[in-house]
Formats: C-alpha cells, structure tokens, sequence
C-alpha cells in the first residue's frame, strides 16, 4: 500500500526556498574574482577607465579615459578578495615615503633624464628650437608635478596602485619580473588606445608604454615595493615630458622627439632585461 506523505511533510516540501537566479548573480561573480582576480582586474580596469570616451568623443568630457580606474579597479577587487585587511597594504604602500634617498632621487631622475635626452638629439636632427617663451613655460612643471600626483584623473600617478601595487606583485610569482613587466606593459599599453585613437598622444607611445614598464617595474621591486615613489616618476613623467617637453615641438619635430622618447625607453628596457632578477 502506498504511503501518504504526512501533513508535516507537506508543509516541509512547500517551505523549501526556491533560489532565485538574480540573487545568485552577484555571488557568482563574486566566485569569478576570486577564483581569476588578476584576469578580473584587468578587465574591471578597462570598464572603469575607459567610459569616458563616449562621452570625449560626443565632445561632454575633457579626456576619453579616468586615468583613477586601476586604482579603482584594485580596491574593488582587493575587498571581493580580502575584504578591508587586503586593503590596507595597498594604502599603507601609496603612504610608504621612508626608503633611501637615492631612490627618491632616481625616481624623478629616470624620466628627467630619458626625456632631457631625447630632446637634445631632436635638436641635434634638426629640430625647430623652443622659443624663450616656450621654455619659460618650464616653471609651471612643480605645479603640473603636484597636481598629477595628488588629484586623481589628472596625469597617470592615480595608474600606478593598481599596475604596480597590484597587478605587478601576483605576476612576477608565477612568471618573474621580466616577463611579468612585459604582460603588464601590454596591457597598460591596450588600456591607452583611447587616448592614441583620439590623437591625444602618439602611437609611439605603444613601444614608449611597454618599455618603461620595465623599467619602472625593477625600480619598485628593488626599491622596497613603494607604490609612492612610481607615483612619483610617473607623475614627473607627465609633468616634464607630457606638460612641459611635448608642447615644445610641432608637426615633424613633434613626431620625432615621440619616437626616440620611445625608442631611448625601450633601449633602456633592453638592458635591463639582461639583469637578474631584483630582490623583493
């Protein structure tokens, strides 16, 4: 004879929750960041970084990228990953501005002396030279220099907590500082393209990205993993080379001192890859 289930058992069977697929979606993609949360990083970077550029391109916003949207990126991933205490490193690293005086030093000089460099062979090619009032311009750099690093948006500094703070340290584990610089470079030179394809910059930026993420990935290994002192160079990089030494030339000049601003980067690089690996 069969057996009626019991009214208990009823009641049972109606009062299991049916799960709902909307609910679900947020814990899988919490699942997803932390089973890739570099790939998911990278990717959460391109949405909050580049959703200006429609707004750029209909002429309502100053630039076609939030240069902040590494930054971003990485706490948004840090707190899927390890809530506030995976946070607090990072911040701590952006605040780390006790380490040798020579790094401090090499820091501003790298992209000083790369830059001062090649606009001395642009001139030696031929190159119109700067009027005095174009030079004279030079005296807006410290403010240029402190704005990028301490407003985010303005310049690259805001870039670096998320490519070297973040991105850099769970890369070089698996595939050692030169090819981890290298995949770094190619995605920080991927994550430029709106501000080539809106002729902001030049595309020789793409080899000049690449390159100097070499560099500036040995300098924050060997000097103590201080996210405050690539935002520093990146910073001065942008106040010297990008405020100060890009306005100085036009047309083919222009063009020129961009390609060996490039090319003496990515000569740079070249050597330093042939050194081993930096300690930690």
């Amino acid at each position: 004879m069969a057996v009626l289930p019991s009214v208990a058992d009823m009641t049972n069977i109606e009062s299991t929750p049916i799960s709902s697929p909307v609910r679900d979606q947020p814990h899988s993609i919490r699942t997803i960041i932390k089973a890739h949360p570099v790939i998911s990083f990278f990717l959460l970077t391109l949405v909050l970084s580049w959703w200006p550029w429609p707004l750029y391109a209909a002429g309502n916003f100053p630039l076609p990228i939030a240069s902040f949207g590494p930054f971003l990126a990485a706490i948004a991933v840090l707190g899927v990953t390890g809530g506030r205490s995976a946070i607090r490193p990072l911040i701590r690293s952006m605040l780390h501005w006790r380490v040798p005086g020579r790094w401090w030093l090499l820091m501003i000089a790298t992209p000083v002396l790369i830059t001062g460099t090649a606009l001395a062979l642009n001139l030696l090619l031929g190159a119109q030279p700067p009027s005095a009032a174009q030079l004279g311009a030079w005296s807006g750099v410290p403010i240029a220099f402190a704005l990028a690093l301490l407003v985010p948006g303005l310049g690259g500094a805001w870039e670096e907590p998320g490519w070297r703070g973040y991105a850099l340290p769970r890369l070089v584990d698996p595939y050692g500082w030169k090819l981890a610089s290298l995949i770094l470079g190619a995605v920080t030179a991927v994550w430029h393209l709106p501000l080539m394809l809106s002729g902001l910059i030049s595309w020789w930026d793409l080899l000049l990205v690449v390159s100097s993420n070499v560099v500036i990935a040995l300098l924050f290994l060997t000097s103590g993993r201080s996210v405050l002192l690539v935002m520093v160079l990146h910073a001065t990089n942008n106040a010297f080379s990008g405020t100060f030494v890009s306005q100085l030339f036009t047309g083919t000049d222009a063009s020129r001192q961009a390609a060996i601003t490039a090319l003496i980067w990515a000569a740079t690089a070249a050597v330093l890859l042939t050194t081993k690996r930096p300690r930690s």
